[in-house]
């Protein structure tokens, strides 16, 4: 599953789309990959509220711990059962929308991937359904859930990100774990729905979206 995705969108607007109040002195990064900030709306006391956090939750191995090694990050929840988040994916205080205008995965030969970049044709900002918490001297961390792809995906990837349209917004933030489980297997959003948009960037240039600018208005 990718490990990059992008905002092309202002504050106010990604604010306006999902009715949360942002933080003050937000800024849209250029992009997201794992152990960088990205933006996230989570919602307490019937209250949504736009937030910087850091895409990633920590893990260490036992094998990392004996190296001295840093924590890695995990951006993505795939196995529900998995110990790392079967507790936390059960409880709704957890849950958050990952708003993305784009996601993308690495595209051709080894040692020469390029950016292939995927939007939804019809979404203009989108959300990824994700879980977020307050990690212990890691600050607030996000996690996105991943799902089969559809036919768009392969062959850069045969997962893609639980994307979600309005309609369903309400019952990730607030449904049970059976909802949850539902979502992740339901049928992903139809091919037919992706922009595909190939590119000659390599996967480690930086380069957005083409014809893309930070902070563009998409509405």
């Amino acid at each position: 599953m990718s490990r990059l995705h992008a905002l092309r969108a202002s504050v106010a607007d990604v604010a306006a789309t999902f009715g949360a109040d942002p933080v003050p002195g937000l800024v849209v990064p250029d992009e997201t990959v794992e152990g960088l900030p990205g933006l996230v709306v989570h919602e307490a006391n019937d209250h949504r509220r736009l937030r910087s956090m850091t895409w990633g939750f920590p893990r260490l191995t036992k094998e990392m711990r004996a190296n001295g090694d840093a924590p890695g990050r995990v951006g993505m929840v795939a196995d529900l059962t998995n110990p790392m988040w079967e507790q936390m994916v059960v409880d709704p205080r957890y849950r958050c929308l990952i708003p993305i205008t784009h996601f993308a995965n690495p595209d051709g030969d080894a040692g020469s991937k390029t950016r292939t970049w995927f939007a939804v044709r019809d979404r203009p900002i989108v959300a990824w359904a994700g879980f977020c918490r307050n990690i212990p001297e890691q600050g607030p961390v996000y996690a996105g859930m991943t799902m089969d792809a559809n036919e768009a995906i392969p062959p850069t990837n045969d997962r893609m990100p639980v994307l979600l349209d309005p309609e369903d917004h309400e019952r990730w933030l607030h449904g049970s774990i059976q909802d949850v489980i539902r979502f992740m297997f339901r049928p992903p959003f139809a091919a037919s729905r992706l922009d595909v948009i190939r590119t000659e960037d390599a996967w480690r240039s930086g380069e957005g979206p083409p014809g893309t600018q930070p902070q563009m208005a998409l509405l």
